[in-house]
């Protein structure tokens, strides 16, 4: 399997989110087929965190595709994001399920974006890593997904963001049991 390339990741969010479905993420020795997506589309997007402009903490958002963007959430958990499109748009992918692989862990360990970033040992030290680059942390290319095996609803935990929180910029693969939300 190769990496994915800065290509994949200079599409518009909406579109990777999609298309990382089936893709390998790697962090260390473990690993984990991404299973769950969301997609945040841009500073027009009020729960994207683009919307602020660029912050300290969002800076890596606003770069070319291909690069990570972790960060805290409710004082406990990492998120894990993927920047995406070109430099300048604001967008990411934030990962929210993956399926262990390896034997390192059973469906639930990845379910859920808190979970995923615990069990591959990501945290905010891999903030602004270059994931076409990193020896560490990467996508690599995987089975390709059946478009009929593609679920798609809205984002979730984002009541605050008005109508984009109904928008339906989420993506799993229908009936995964490592899916986080909607099984």
């Amino acid at each position: 399997m190769g990496r994915l390339s800065r290509r994949f990741f200079s599409r518009p969010s909406e579109v990777v989110a999609r298309a990382l479905l089936g893709k390998r993420l790697v962090c260390g020795g473990r690993a984990g087929v991404i299973v769950e997506t969301e997609a945040y589309v841009g500073p027009h997007d009020l729960a994207c965190h683009a919307r602020f402009g660029v912050t300290d903490r969002n800076a890596v958002m606003w770069g070319p595709g291909g690069f990570s963007y972790v960060y805290l959430i409710y004082g406990i958990h990492d998120m894990f994001n993927v920047v995406t499109g070109p430099a300048g748009h604001g967008e990411a992918v934030l990962v929210r399920a993956i399926e262990p692989r390896g034997g390192w862990g059973d469906p639930a360990a990845g379910r859920g974006p808190g979970k995923l970033t615990r069990a591959l040992g990501i945290s905010r030290r891999h903030n602004g890593i270059d994931l076409c680059a990193s020896d560490d942390l990467y996508i690599e290319d995987g089975a390709r997904v059946a478009p009929e095996r593609i679920a798609r609803g809205p984002r979730v935990g984002i009541d605050y963001a008005g109508e984009w929180a109904r928008s339906p910029l989420r993506f799993w693969l229908a009936g995964h049991p490592a899916v986080s939300k909607g099984r």
